[in-house]
């Protein structure tokens, strides 16, 4: 099975913004009172948790299908990717095979410390997280041209970094409101935007696969370079 990066680059960015999108539908439903505990919990946390492994997966490619005097900064990103899935991971594992299970089964006493409500431990997780994201947006950055489809992953990137700081403060703010949280709507645009920006940005770059040449015959070799015998 030859799977190309930029196959794998394009569909994991295309996934991720998909995972994305399903993530603030569910929220959307939350806070519209249209779906209730356990499974606007569940709905939630495992939206989120299939935005990771995509996201990490076209991070990887971008970083494989740079050029080389740029990796520098696609290799930050990368490290930088891995600490936000590592962090939402951690957290998004317990609060579905541990938290709403014992929710649901009425001990969650039992297991106070682990839930995520604001500034917990894994509401924290999750801030370091999705700052860790925005970062590994601003590093991707320099990796990209500023002409045609990649000047517009350039646009969303940059905004996507611009909206870290309103994550932070919708995170660490002393008083958590849903009136804060909308400080965090610009994240909603900009985070699927520029994942399926990246994505069509990998499927348009050349692979490095594609550039391998089959190897020649002598007597091919000896014509290109005019020493074949010819018959």
């Amino acid at each position: 099975m030859n799977l190309r990066i930029n196959d794998v680059g394009f569909w994991s960015g295309v996934a991720a913004a998909a995972a994305t999108l399903a993530f603030l539908f569910v929220q959307i439903l939350q806070l519209m009172g249209m779906t209730g505990f356990p499974l606007d919990a569940v709905l939630i946390y495992a939206t989120s948790l299939c935005i990771t492994v995509p996201f990490l997966l076209m991070m990887l490619a971008l970083h494989h299908l740079t050029e080389p005097g740029r990796r520098f900064w696609t290799h930050a990103a990368v490290v930088f990717s891995v600490i936000y899935a590592i962090f939402v991971i951690a957290n998004y594992v317990v609060q579905l095979a541990t938290v709403i299970p014992a929710q649901v089964a009425g001990d969650a006493s039992a297991i106070r410390l682990l839930e995520q409500y604001p500034h917990s431990m894994f509401w924290n997780y999750d801030a370091v997280g999705y700052i860790a994201m925005g970062l590994a947006a601003l590093l991707a950055i320099p990796a990209f041209e500023s002409a045609g489809i990649e000047r517009w992953a350039r646009v969303a990137l940059i905004a996507h970094f611009l909206t870290t700081p309103l994550i932070g403060i919708v995170y660490f703010y002393p008083v958590y409101s849903h009136t804060l949280l909308v400080l965090g709507y610009p994240w909603g645009v900009t985070a699927p935007s520029f994942m399926i920006l990246v994505a069509l940005s990998l499927r348009s770059r050349v692979s490095p696969t594609s550039n391998a040449r089959e190897p020649q015959s002598g007597n091919a070799a000896g014509r290109k370079n005019g020493t074949g015998t010819g018959c």
